[in-house]
């Protein structure tokens, strides 16, 4: 991905912005948007948002190459730091589970595409944006339906 791309990625109108735990059910292609409370007072109070995200009849959940391509764009649009990526394929027409550690914590995946199904951990701590992750990945395995969970963790 180019650094044009990567920034259509991370003005797209459809990014994730949530402030508290909350659970959103998208059936339609819009993800949610933020409300108007002061997010800096809130990111001063948590070590970091985690993202439980749930793509349903999702594409290219077999490709290990295109998996791992997309977990180091998400990093780079989130402005987080890479430091290793750990991909295994399932025989055949076998899914991808793996693993990209960050400097700002974890991004995780495991593929079912035999349900058209891949289930997505978001991690990240200090100024990453993990929502603009979750957007890149989004746009990549073009699922029709969106499930995410934010957790803040380590609330004071």
């Amino acid at each position: 991905m180019d650094n044009n791309e990567c920034a259509e990625i991370i003005q797209s109108p459809s990014l994730i912005n949530v402030k508290t735990s909350k659970t959103f059910a998208l059936d339609s292609n819009e993800l949610p948007q933020n409300d108007s409370t002061n997010i800096a007072t809130i990111e001063e109070n948590i070590a970091g948002r985690h993202y439980i995200v749930d793509f349903y009849e999702a594409s290219f959940l077999t490709d290990i190459e295109l998996m791992e391509r997309a977990l180091m764009d998400a990093a780079q649009v989130a402005g987080a730091t890479l430091l290793h990526i750990h991909l295994h394929k399932f025989t055949g027409e076998g899914g991808i589970t793996g693993v990209a550690l960050l400097a700002e914590s974890h991004m995780s995946v495991h593929s079912w595409p035999e349900r058209n199904y891949a289930a997505f951990d978001v991690f990240m701590c200090g100024k990453a944006e993990p929502e603009k992750a979750v957007a890149l990945l989004r746009s990549i395995f073009k699922p029709k339906r969106v499930e995410i969970k934010e957790i803040l963790r380590g609330q004071v």
